[in-house]
């Protein structure tokens, strides 16, 4: 086979706010399964990152503000000594093997939860239940129904955040990502097949916004809006969202968020053949961090280089990998080198805890070094 040697402009660096990017490729936040169970990041997952530590960037994977917003088991939170404790420990093992900005991302799952998982029923802008099974510490297990938010409960949960990324920054984090899609709390209030309220956060668009308008405005208060940032997934059905008017929520998000002057807006599932994409774009007035559409099952043979600079060419200015990235702690070079990739061993050993298909996965060796190697 052969592979693209010239110089790619994934490679140039960037800026982010204060911060100097030795490139533009940026570490998408995945969830692994890899902490504690109280949610306390490991040892582990410490190692993890800082294999990876040559990405221009690394957004963690995401953490729970509270622990009614836990997922699944084994998912990172943000809002003991503890968990930020062990948090410090993971930006401190990326900072000592060279690494750049390192982001957190916020995520309460809303009703992506069971009580199973942590005692808790789960909390939704209306009782409408996920429509599949969810994975619970015993297995997969029927969703329950959850419990509709209150207006305490939201005003709570805006604090939530904010009291989670006051603990990212102490933590020695460079600021946090506010997780606004994939099916998630923020995701659920967005789309009106899951959000059927009557009061001010729900009906049409503008009360649909407000709650993560309000997440966002608490959070940039807290922190500041140069350590803020923000995630989106217009259009994605992923646990059972179903959205009726995607070409006006977002553009109406956008506004409702862009006087707070977050520091990037992260697109996922970016799609350049899309007219949403560059409309977002035009009306976005900061840094646009895309996030492309790649095979779930494998990584590309150029390790999703070319879908990530066909979306700098419409106009992001950074291109975050998920997989590409999980499989290659060393992506940056193999892209730098024109090098061939690992492809995924394993898709579900990514979710099933230890190293396997985690810290194992072998980095690139040129032919002229592998042969010194063996003589």
């Amino acid at each position: 086979m052969t592979y693209d040697t010239t110089v790619s402009p994934l490679l140039e660096p960037a800026r982010l706010g204060p911060h100097e990017l030795a490139n533009r490729l940026v570490i998408a936040p995945m969830t692994r399964n890899r902490a504690e169970p109280d949610g306390t990041p490991t040892p582990l997952m410490a190692e993890y990152y800082a294999q990876r530590a040559t990405a221009g960037m690394i957004i963690a994977e995401a953490s729970t503000p509270n622990a009614e917003g836990q997922t699944y088991p084994n998912i990172t939170a943000l809002y003991t000594d503890r968990h930020q404790e062990g948090w410090r420990r993971v930006v401190e093992a990326v900072r000592a093997a060279g690494g750049g900005p390192v982001f957190v991302q916020l995520q309460h799952g809303g009703r992506v939860g069971h009580p199973d998982t942590n005692g808790l029923t789960p909390v939704a802008p209306s009782p409408v239940a996920l429509p599949e099974p969810i994975h619970t510490p015993g297995g997969l297990r029927p969703a329950v129904v959850p419990r509709e938010m209150t207006a305490e409960d939201i005003a709570r949960t805006v604090r939530d955040f904010a009291s989670a990324a006051r603990r990212a920054v102490d933590a020695g984090f460079a600021g946090v990502e506010v997780h606004s899609a994939n099916g998630h709390l923020l995701h659920q209030f967005l789309a009106s097949g899951t959000n059927r309220r009557t009061d001010g956060y729900g009906g049409g668009v503008a009360g649909r916004v407000r709650f993560a308008a309000e997440v966002v405005a608490a959070v940039v208060e807290a922190i500041g809006p140069e350590r803020t940032g923000l995630r989106v997934s217009p259009g994605n059905t992923v646990n059972g969202i179903t959205e009726t008017d995607t070409d006006a929520l977002y553009p109406a998000l956008l506004a409702a968020v862009a006087g707070r002057e977050p520091a990037y807006l992260h697109l996922a599932y970016a799609d350049p053949d899309r007219p949403l994409f560059h409309r977002l774009r035009e009306l976005w007035p900061g840094t646009l961090i895309a996030n492309p559409v790649l095979p779930a099952d494998h990584v590309p043979a150029d390790g999703g280089r070319a879908a990530g600079e066909r979306l700098l060419a419409a106009g992001a200015d950074l291109v975050a990998l998920g997989r590409p990235f999980l499989a290659n702690p060393d992506l940056v070079a193999r892209v730098r080198a024109g090098a061939p990739v690992n492809d995924i061993r394993a898709r579900y050993a990514m979710y099933t805890g230890g190293p396997v298909g985690y810290t194992d996965y072998p980095t690139y060796r040129p032919a002229s070094v592998s042969a010194a190697a063996g003589r």
